[in-house]
């Protein structure tokens, strides 16, 4: 029988900075009481990023995306099961700018401002022995959110997303995870906003179409019982409205990592993941699992 741990109730706080000049900053507040019936989660954060977008072409486009973002969920559970359902809402007033040479690819707007409001459903499936980095169990999301004027948003479209973990014990020092994601749109998205390949070692919005899928393995040994090193594969497509599904290539990554159990009571373990897809390599700081 799959132990629990009950989720421990979080704030945090937190500031980022890259190379290429992008900055944020952001607080967040997850939270469960009676027994762990109910979840709550909030999260406000502003920033700017620096990215590239592709497009049919795939060919980059350097733009500016400055911001404010908040999320505000609230999940009951479904009697004495391991099921959750509640409301979610979600709020981004974005102002994009390309900021390379072509100003502006394929007939998008060059100072666009845009506000996204999301009001949606979400039923989660959790039965993890640890939310940081679990050893056994699996957890699943199915998602589907509407932007509609009425919810604060200056565009109207849908977006769809089905996603799953599981982590198999096959050995004392061996554990076996698995991960699907599947995203899909319709309506008149905004082009930074369209799914994309979720892959470590694949950049994010590298490939992104109305339709986005991604598969991953990872294997994890227990080294000692704080260090752990694992490997991890998977694979990627994204379609739907430059290109079909037979058309579109599949994207693949390979990488390697390690974990060490930094807080043994809450099972939270830090570390490393170095990753590679084809002409891309990236190194990531990591708290926990990758697959959030």
């Amino acid at each position: 029988m799959t132990r629990h741990w009950p989720p421990p109730n979080i704030t945090g706080i937190g500031a980022l900075g890259t190379e290429n000049g992008s900055r944020g900053a952001g607080l967040f507040h997850f939270h469960t009481w009676g027994a762990d019936r109910f979840r709550y989660l909030g999260a406000l954060a502003q920033g700017k990023v620096n990215l590239d977008y592709y497009g049919p072409l795939n060919r980059g486009h350097s733009y500016e995306l400055k911001g404010t973002f908040l999320v505000q969920q609230l999940l009951a559970r479904i009697g004495d099961s391991r099921w959750y359902v509640g409301p979610r809402y979600t709020y981004f007033r974005s102002d994009t700018r390309f900021t390379g040479a072509e100003k502006n690819p394929l007939g998008l707007l060059d100072d666009q401002k845009l506000s996204v409001g999301k009001l949606g459903l979400v039923i989660d499936y959790d039965n993890r022995d640890n939310m940081f980095y679990p050893t056994k169990g699996s957890y699943a999301e199915f998602e589907a959110q509407f932007a509609r004027s009425g919810f604060g948003s200056s565009a109207s479209f849908e977006t769809y997303r089905a996603r799953g973990y599981t982590w198999l014990p096959v050995h004392p020092k061996w554990t076996l995870g698995l991960r699907a994601d599947a995203q899909t749109t319709s309506g008149s998205v905004p082009f930074y906003a369209l799914p994309y390949v979720d892959l470590r070692g694949v950049s994010r919005g590298r490939y992104q179409d109305r339709t986005a899928l991604a598969a991953e393995v990872e294997m994890r040994w227990a080294v000692t019982p704080r260090w752990s090193l694992l490997g991890f594969t998977g694979v990627g497509k994204a379609y739907g409205r430059w290109k079909s599904y037979g058309e579109a290539s599949n994207v693949n990554s390979v990488g390697v990592g390690f974990r060490y159990l930094i807080a043994r009571k809450l099972g939270l373990a830090i570390g490393i993941d170095v990753a590679h897809s084809k002409d891309q390599n990236a190194f990531y700081i990591q708290v926990g699992s990758a697959w959030r």
